[in-house]
């Protein structure tokens, strides 16, 4: 996906990638207060065990660590709430359906400001049997070589 304008990149999830293959991505926004966009601005921002849960017809992304903001005092955010996702309600429940019936799971993606706005990039997503893994190893590694390659013999 090529960087548009406006758009600056916080955080993004690279293990959902290894471990799910993803099939749809939607654009959401969060909800958050504003010492938590403050400490996202200064790179705060962990998706690390994080997931999006689908609730009484609303999504929730579960298990994202903002760290508290620098300058913050007592009345800083929690840092391991849930935060509500913010999108059209057809698209709530028709991701919300397929998560539910077919098996997959919600994921987010990465984090980044638009227009200056924190959005979230989800995807609808299907877990990696391990062969698939390996094989997604096995590309990377084969990639890379070829990259080196082509590196060492422009510079010799």
């Amino acid at each position: 996906m090529a960087k548009d304008e406006g758009q600056q990149v916080i955080s993004t999830n690279r293990k959902a990638l290894f471990h799910y293959e993803v099939l749809e991505r939607a654009e959401a926004g969060i909800s958050l207060v504003g010492s938590e966009v403050k400490s996202i601005r200064e790179a705060g921002l962990n998706f690390r065990d994080s997931f999006v849960e689908f609730r009484r017809g609303e999504l929730w992304l579960v298990g994202c660590h903002i760290g508290p903001y620098s300058h913050g005092n007592i009345q800083n955010h929690s840092e391991g709430r849930d935060r509500k996702l913010l999108l059209h309600k057809r698209e709530i429940l028709k991701l919300g359906g397929k998560a539910a019936e077919r098996g997959l799971t919600l994921v987010p993606l990465r984090a980044y400001f638009k227009d200056g706005r924190v959005k979230v990039e989800i995807g609808l997503a299907r877990g990696k049997q391990a062969h698939d893994k390996r094989e997604s190893i096995k590309r990377k590694d084969i990639e890379r070589e070829t990259r080196q390659a082509v590196r060492a013999r422009r510079d010799s």
